[in-house]
């Protein structure tokens, strides 16, 4: 795992399963770890895989996370954040819109800017003012600086575009509402296209949907980073049920087997794609199964800003006047 331990990601989940491990601290103590601390490769991969393992008994660690995840926002290089709010598939309202424009007056907000994933990102803002900022949206955080659920992507489908054969917009909402906040081994992203003209570019996506005559084609695994990847096609199902399941089981089955940091492009190359067909596609007991343990992790997740706009308790770490940069 790193230098700290002669553990494999493995070996820890597998400890922490069997010995009802529940604390990052009590793994290290427990494992024999070479550093009381632990560092910054360690600490957050095990507090991932307690969280994954038991998401009703084991709570999360906020000192186990990187300072993007602890503050709800991504740390720019001058020590101000960027806040992204949820779009649901990329579908905004004149609402939400005199909202994030009131906030960056409000606030002075140096920097608006319109992302590839369909949202505004607001550039540029104290870590005193974030809990001040997120209350006067009013928004949901988008998540972009966590390892889980970013966005879904969406084209304007079959409602209005004269070559769409499927309602991208609804599906790629309804995905996002279901599976924003689930803790994944690394950010994941979606897409949905209304047709194989694939204006959404689900080509590229861990998860990407495509509407064709009669159903959809569900890709898996792509990559639009540093190691570009075309995703691999999947399956072909007729409803949208069907792809919210098979999505459901294929991304708890990630969450459980992967190696925390591990990209689901990297995770399919190494277990190999047929591999994951006999698991989702040929296990129906199985598949149902992850579908079940995936419902029992979402049932813990709530809005992280909407948490801390609640509770003035957990504010306090936005006060301090330093910040870690780790």
């Amino acid at each position: 795992m790193c230098g700290c331990t002669e553990h494999t990601h493995e070996d820890v989940v597998a400890q922490i399963r069997e010995l009802g491990l529940s604390h990052p601290r009590e793994v290290m103590n427990v494992l024999g770890w070479k550093s009381d601390e632990g560092c910054s490769k360690c600490r957050p991969a095990i507090n991932y895989y307690l969280k994954m393992v038991d998401p009703i008994k084991n709570a999360d660690d906020p000192t186990s996370r990187f300072i993007n995840e602890r503050a709800h926002a991504n740390i720019n290089n001058n020590g101000t954040f960027t806040v992204v709010p949820r779009m649901y598939g990329g579908v905004t309202n004149s609402d939400q819109l005199r909202k994030i424009a009131d906030v960056a007056d409000k606030y002075q907000v140096p920097l608006l800017k319109v992302t590839g994933g369909q949202r505004i990102d607001l550039v540029g803002i104290e870590k005193d003012h974030l809990p001040k900022v997120w209350k006067d949206l009013g928004m949901r955080s988008g998540s972009a600086y966590a390892k889980a659920l970013r966005t879904v992507k969406t084209c304007v489908g079959s409602q209005f575009c004269r070559f769409g054969t499927q309602d991208s917009i609804s599906l790629g909402m309804e995905l996002e509402k279901k599976f924003e906040y689930i803790n994944t081994p690394h950010k994941v992203k979606m897409a949905v296209s209304a047709c194989p003209r694939n204006c959404a570019e689900s080509g590229i996506k861990d998860f990407g949907i495509v509407g064709v005559d009669g159903g959809w084609e569900l890709y898996v695994a792509g990559n639009g980073g540093v190691d570009l990847r075309a995703g691999d096609l999947f399956c072909k199902v007729k409803t949208k049920e069907e792809v919210i399941s098979i999505i459901s089981a294929f991304m708890q089955y990630y969450r459980e087997n992967a190696r925390y940091l591990e990209r689901t492009s990297h995770f399919v190359e190494r277990v190999g794609l047929d591999h994951m067909k006999k698991v989702i596609l040929e296990d129906e007991e199985g598949c149902q199964a992850l579908n079940e343990r995936m419902e029992v992790a979402l049932s813990q997740l709530s809005d992280p800003w909407q948490e801390i706009v609640d509770q003035e308790e957990k504010q306090a770490e936005f006060k301090m006047s330093q910040v870690e940069t780790v």
